[in-house]
């Protein structure tokens, strides 16, 4: 059964405390990156087979293979993968970084060149459940910036094929070549590639524990969106909710994995106690109770601020959630009081779910507090900002002795001499 807090009563480090997975895989992520760049595709295969059980003869998917997953996934679910797309699109296109020139000083030109990145790698993870809306969350973005190539890669199933639907929804996205291949063993071949599987100068998506960290190990080499942990929803909601529907909220977050968090911050004990019999109703209708439950009675809690919602919203903003549902009426009035959060959802027919598959903005999201200094993927990730300065000759000589002396004052002699060489000053 589900924790329940009121806020005040308890230590807040007990309310804001947050259990992590205690699997150490350093080492072990350590010695497969080491392999995979020694032994390339031959290290994959083997890894493929140990962890995967799959042995295979090669990696990456064929056009054959693509056109067999929209015949499995049938033209329903295939027209719902490009309405997505295509939200996902809309919304993302207004992200778009533009070039500009500054030239209001005579003999000087400042400006900002964008140029995307030439390789991303696309991770999309599998194991306890397939995510095209993964694929879809971190293609398109990237399609939107421009990137020339982006590389897939994605665990294969024991029969040696990949789910349908991450292939289609890697098609309708955009990416332009799918590789059967996951784990840490993925992100070091898109570090350092192999005979098959090009290196790449980005890796974004999230996955398990081991793939968290070799994106941590990796850093540097390469660039990395976030590194993610495991999913949550903080639902805020007045007694005036509908607690079955909170209750639903909550759990689909809980059913992603046992160390997913699902958190209610409310004004009202009654309410409280309302929701908690709810989880215990609707836990059993879950195929994945398990899971569900392991995460409700492990990470999930309850915390009463009675009779204070702007309370609640302090809370949430300490909390600083992966999702956010301000659940109440006149949602917007709360709208800028949400300092911290990756993904806020708006009033009580907003579920974290429409943001996972449909509505537009990204399900990439920063999660574990993160949301108080980063932001969701956006277009932003897939692209380099450089800088650009011309000055004249005249005009760098009307600045010339300001810099020297400038350059003093931190006792670097060879940056003034730099400068006044130009004009005979030494």
């Amino acid at each position: 059964m589900i924790q329940i807090y009121k806020y005040g009563e308890v230590p807040n480090s007990e309310i804001f405390a947050r259990e992590s997975a205690t699997d150490h895989v350093a080492d072990v992520v350590a010695g497969i990156i080491a392999d995979v760049r020694a032994n390339g595709d031959k290290a994959l295969f083997a890894y493929t087979k140990k962890f995967d059980k799959a042995d295979l003869r090669s990696f990456e998917v064929t056009q054959a293979e693509i056109d067999e997953a929209f015949a499995a996934i049938g033209p329903e679910f295939a027209a719902i993968l490009e309405e997505a797309a295509e939200n996902i699109r809309t919304y993302h296109s207004q992200q778009v970084r533009r070039n500009f020139i500054i030239s209001e000083k005579d003999g000087v030109v400042l400006g900002q060149k964008i140029t995307p990145i030439a390789r991303v790698g696309m991770y999309v993870p599998g194991g306890t459940a397939a995510y095209p809306s993964t694929v879809l969350m971190n293609t398109v973005p990237a399609k939107i910036a421009g990137c020339p190539q982006l590389i897939t890669v994605t665990p294969p199933g024991a029969d040696g094929k990949v789910d349908p639907a991450i292939l289609a929804a890697a098609k309708v996205a955009g990416a332009d070549r799918i590789f059967k291949v996951g784990g840490a063993q993925a992100i070091a071949a898109l570090v350092y590639g192999t005979e098959s599987i090009p290196r790449v100068d980005k890796i974004v998506g999230p996955g398990n524990a081991y793939v968290a960290e070799a994106k941590k190990q990796v850093f540097g080499k390469v660039s990395i969106d976030l590194v993610a942990g495991p999913s949550e929803i903080l639902v805020v909601a007045d007694a005036a909710c509908n607690p079955a529907i909170v209750a639903a909220d909550m759990l689909s977050q809980a059913e992603h994995d046992k160390m997913a968090t699902a958190i209610l911050v409310t004004d009202s004990f009654v309410f409280a106690e309302q929701v908690s019999a709810e989880l215990e109703r609707q836990l059993p209708l879950l195929p994945r109770e398990e899971i569900a439950r392991a995460s409700i009675e492990r990470n999930g809690k309850i915390i009463v601020a009675e009779n204070d919602l702007m309370k609640a919203i302090d809370i949430a903003n300490e909390i600083a959630p992966e999702h956010l549902e301000l659940c109440v009426d006149n949602p917007f009035d709360y709208l800028d009081k949400i300092k911290n959060a990756g993904s806020i959802f708006l009033g009580k027919n907003c579920p974290e779910a429409l943001g996972d598959y449909f509505a537009g903005p990204n399900h990439t999201l920063p999660t574990g507090g993160a949301a108080h200094f980063a932001s969701p993927l956006s277009v932003d990730d897939f692209v380099k900002k450089s800088q650009f300065t011309y000055y004249s000759a005249g005009a760098l000589e009307a600045v010339a002795d300001k810099i020297a002396y400038f350059a003093n004052k931190e006792g670097l002699d060879g940056h003034a001499r730099s400068v006044l060489c130009r004009f005979g000053k030494l």
